[in-house]
């Protein structure tokens, strides 16, 4: 129940009740409603754009978002570095392994090839560090897919090794006579004078003389593919297969050392100087084939001789004599 209120008339000398009006009432209760309104507004203000004025839930989201951003961009920072090794190793392989190993490089376009088709990042877009999430995934994406090319051209490169290690072991790079052992180097490769017509033909091999029963050796890894007397005019006889197309003959042996179907490496003893089959004097009449042609010889000595041997020796296989078979 309201109060009622007086005043003091000083005409009349007496107190009179005090009426209110109802279009004041209206207007006083108007202007509370307007007021709290606008001071509910000034308020929403003032906490949209006072930062401070944030609420425990959004300063934890926005400390977490913050380092998320940090942590993106360390990411970021990584995986430069990881590139830069990367490129580092792409342009070792390149400009070296592949090149030593005779093998086309790999294209840059192949190595950097982005990835066709549909939108791969759709899903991340559409927030306020989409971009930067979007970049961090396609530079991972990138570094995967070069990783991959990088680790197959590096398997590549093991087997080429792998084969380049067997060719060096295997192919014939000594002489098959030790050159102590040696009387003189008869004859070498190309036209000689025969001993037998004294006809004008051509020699394959090089005919190495030394005292009969003196050692001879495999000049190359290899398996024994021939040790009989079965083929005409190389009398008693060795055949090495390398691999790789090489085959080396060694013809005219007092007696095997080896047997067919077995290995031998480099330097193991398989027979020994004889002069059986179409021979003059004892002698060791050594060949090489590559690809089942008769090649020369002496291009295969780096491996046992010294530069004024290897000299000495090929002055003498240039010298048009006569042959011993």
């Amino acid at each position: 129940m309201s109060k009622v209120k007086y005043y003091y008339d000083s005409e009349t000398l007496s107190y009179k009740k005090i009426e209110r009006k109802k279009g004041r009432r209206l207007g006083i209760a108007a202007l509370s409603v307007l007021g709290t309104f606008l001071a509910g507004f000034i308020l929403l203000v003032i906490y949209l754009n006072i930062p401070q004025l944030e609420t425990p839930k959004e300063r934890a989201l926005a400390r977490e978002l913050e380092n998320m951003k940090l942590q993106y961009n360390l990411l970021n920072r990584k995986m430069e570095q990881v590139e830069n090794v990367l490129a580092n190793v792409e342009d070792r392989d390149n400009n070296i392994y592949r090149l030593y190993f005779e093998a086309s490089p790999i294209p840059e376009e192949q190595r950097l090839a982005g990835f066709g088709g549909v939108n791969r990042y759709k899903d991340l877009e559409g927030f306020d560090n989409s971009k930067l999430i979007m970049d961090s995934h396609k530079k991972l994406d990138m570094l995967t897919k070069r990783l991959v090319v990088q680790s197959r051209s590096l398997d590549e490169i093991v087997a080429l090794a792998e084969d380049k290690e067997n060719l060096l072991a295997s192919i014939p790079a000594i002489m098959p006579v030790k050159n102590e052992d040696l009387k003189r180097m008869a004859s070498g490769y190309g036209w000689r004078t025969d001993p037998f017509t004294k006809i004008r033909k051509f020699h394959y091999g090089m005919d190495f003389t030394a005292p009969r029963g003196t050692p001879v050796y495999a000049t190359g890894d290899g398996v024994v593919e021939r040790a009989d007397n079965k083929s005409s005019g190389y009398g008693n006889h060795i055949r090495i297969e390398h691999g790789f197309g090489y085959v080396s003959l060694y013809a005219h042996l007092y007696k095997y050392n080896v047997r067919r179907g077995q290995k031998v490496q480099r330097g193991d003893l398989i027979g020994f100087v004889g002069s059986t089959g179409r021979s003059q004097a004892p002698h060791l009449h050594y060949e090489i084939f590559k690809d089942d042609e008769k090649i020369n010889p002496i291009n295969f000595y780096y491996g046992h001789l010294s530069p004024a041997e290897y000299d000495e020796i090929l002055e003498q296989s240039q010298l048009e004599n006569q042959s011993l078979d």
